[in-house]
């Protein structure tokens, strides 16, 4: 199939696109780079640059590719505390960007999409692990955003047969020996504790320990990258048997801030020292997903989400490219 992948220059596009390629797709990658990095791109994939939000650029960027069978989406405002901070930017942006392109996949009689969506769909859950069938309470703009994403989809499937699945993933995390997590600034847990280990920052803030969990502090469910792309690949390959759909993506086990910093010494030989700080609005305590649904109906299986194989692979890709894509 030939898949357009919205995002492909960031972490989670570029290691999908890459494993997309390895599947034997052919990839046309459209991102703005605003936090992606053309290097991050598979040398297989054509790079297109520009805006989702400059409708004459998508409207571009089908006339010089119409073919597409399907479209990933990972292309998005991601951070809970920056929605919180900026909402409409959020709402406007998020929204905005996902109405040019399914105006022009619809055009074009594009007939598969997968969203990137997220856990922050539920804020806090009744039930842990979260199942596919958890009430919706968006915990921030952010996870609103993507809730209202999630009803469009469903409505091009109603009116024009634009099929979809929605992914709700969790923290994902880890790398490969050519790509890993290079964000400017950096927010995610992982990385910021291997700044630490490589001597870039003097200390990782733990935000909150008087959390309901054993420790106090939050606990995520950690995704690898691997795992998350054979989803989505998956995803795209069946969406013709499955329909329409929503699924959970996650590793079923959650780990709290101060055991992923614990991971971080085990598996660098360094030290991490961390200091307290005050809560993050729109951060739930704990947050673990249930991914039998999906596990049942594509045969998915998260084979490299152990912590400690997640941790070891984010080190080594940042042994290697001590200043990101940028050094």
């Amino acid at each position: 199939m030939k898949i357009l992948v919205t995002g492909g220059a960031g972490y989670i596009g570029s290691i999908t696109t890459a494993e997309l390629i390895a599947a034997g797709h052919t990839v046309v990658v459209f991102d703005n780079l605003a936090q992606g990095h053309a290097a991050a791109v598979h040398p297989a994939a054509t790079l297109v640059q520009g805006s989702l939000l400059d409708q004459a650029a998508v409207a571009a960027l089908f006339a010089a590719h119409p073919a597409c069978d399907g479209i990933m989406h990972f292309a998005s405002h991601t951070l809970v505390g920056e929605s919180v901070q900026k909402p409409l930017m959020y709402f406007h942006d998020n929204l905005l960007a996902v109405m040019h392109l399914l105006e022009q996949a619809v055009a074009h009689g594009v007939q598969r999409f997968i969203l990137s969506s997220t856990a922050n769909l539920f804020d806090q859950p009744e039930q842990i692990p979260i199942p596919e069938t958890a009430a919706i309470r968006p915990g921030s703009p952010y996870g609103e955003s993507k809730y209202m994403l999630e009803r469009m989809l469903f409505w091009m499937d109603k009116i024009y047969g634009l099929r979809s699945v929605c992914l709700r993933y969790f923290n994902a995390a880890g790398g490969t020996p050519e790509r890993g997590e290079d964000h400017a600034p950096e927010t995610h847990l992982i990385p910021l504790v291997l700044q630490v280990a490589l001597g870039q920052r003097e200390a990782i803030t733990v935000f909150g320990n008087d959390y309901p969990t054993p420790d106090g502090t939050c606990i995520r469910d950690y995704i690898h990258v691997v795992d998350l792309a054979q989803a989505h690949i998956l995803a795209m390959e069946h969406l013709d048997r499955i329909g329409t759909r929503q699924f959970n993506v996650g590793s079923g086990r959650g780990f709290s801030v101060l055991e992923v910093i614990q991971m971080v010494e085990r598996v660098t030989g360094k030290p991490i020292p961390y200091t307290l700080g005050a809560r993050r609005m729109g951060d739930p305590p704990i947050l673990v997903a249930a991914s039998d649904q999906l596990q049942q109906e594509l045969n998915w299986q998260p084979r490299h989400s152990d912590l400690e194989q997640i941790v070891a692979s984010a080190w080594d890709w940042h042994q290697r490219n001590p200043h990101g894509y940028r050094g």
